[in-house]
């Protein structure tokens, strides 16, 4: 178990691959699996922001929900006939949302940068609920329509739920790729020493408010890009997407699976997802359970389900290690 974390730790983009390639075929049933690849992409997203860059952001469903409703508006309002630029209209909107709030966010910090973070998602959420025209308002943006995939000339119907996971795992397996390369970089690099110390970075030459603000609209592409895919699962964008409670969903998933770990964010989306699922079998009381469960990791394993397991390899941590 420990070689193969270590391995994954050296080879994390080759490992995610591995790993979710079969994972459909563990889960309950395909839309599950689903759901976790693509919340453990807005998990990552956030990740991005907390647990490499330290910004605590309370409103990150807003990229999440500009995400879902670009994608949503663009197909289902727009008429857009190509699924590529349906998808691409999800993080183009969740991006150029995050480069205004981050732009007025970051001119505060700590418990001040995160409170407005939370204002502004709540601001896009009345908008967005009081433009039934437009949005769909309290009953949702529905009828948006899974066209199917144009590749190289060839049609592929995306309709069954093994064909849309095998369509999403890729777009995930992408980006992953993408944020590996993005922490590997002297930025990421720059990311990292201004969570551990954002004045003797600014002291060292380096323009903290601009890689603060790249790293937003990074994590906000990511979010919306999760946005865009969860659209299309389920054809229709609840107004809830931009709500609060989204928000601390992917804050409890981020730190159930370790913040600035690698893994985290999709091992905490899995967790949190697959209990839920199972446990709402039994009892309508299931977020109670989980809040349980989250309480006891924040008091006695506060680095996370997987940051607890790299951190207690012998030896020490592998190479993720250097993202810590």
């Amino acid at each position: 178990m420990g070689a193969l974390i270590s391995w994954g730790g050296r080879h994390p983009v080759a490992a995610f691959g591995m790993f979710f390639a079969v994972f459909p075929f563990l889960m309950p049933y395909k839309s599950l699996a689903s759901q976790v690849l693509i919340f453990g992409l807005f998990a990552l997203g956030f990740n991005l922001l907390y647990g490499y860059t330290g910004l605590l952001s309370f409103g990150h469903a807003a990229y999440y929900g500009l995400g879902a409703y670009g994608t949503g508006i663009a197909l289902a309002k727009l008429k857009i006939g190509s699924l590529w630029l349906g998808i691409a209209a999800g993080p183009l909107l969740a991006v150029l949302g995050g480069a205004a709030i981050g732009f007025f966010c970051l001119r505060r910090r700590g418990i001040y940068f995160a409170m407005l973070t939370l204002a502004f998602a709540q601001l896009l959420y009345f908008v967005a609920f009081h433009l039934p025209d437009v949005t769909g308002g309290d009953d949702g943006l529905r009828g948006i329509p899974l066209l199917p995939l144009n590749l190289f000339g060839w049609k592929i119907d995306l309709e069954g739920s093994l064909a849309f996971y095998y369509f999403t795992f890729v777009l995930v397996w992408l980006a992953v790729a993408g944020l590996k390369r993005i922490l590997d970089s002297p930025f990421g690099s720059v990311l990292q020493a201004i969570r551990e110390n954002g004045d003797r970075a600014s002291a060292c030459g380096y323009d903290v408010r601009r890689v603060k603000h790249l790293s937003f609209v990074f994590s906000a592409f990511f979010a919306g890009l999760a946005g865009g895919l969860d659209a299309l699962r389920l054809a229709v964008v609840p107004v809830e997407s931009l709500y609060w409670v989204t928000s601390g969903q992917v804050v409890i998933m981020t730190l159930l699976g370790g913040a600035g770990t690698f893994f985290g964010p999709f091992v905490g989306a899995g967790t949190y997802l697959v209990l839920g699922d199972r446990l709402a079998v039994f009892t309508e009381r299931w977020p109670l359970v989980i809040g349980l469960i989250f309480m006891a990791f924040v008091l006695f394993l506060p680095k996370g389900i997987w940051g607890t397991l790299v951190a207690n390899l012998p030896g020490g941590a592998p190479a993720e290690g250097k993202w810590h």
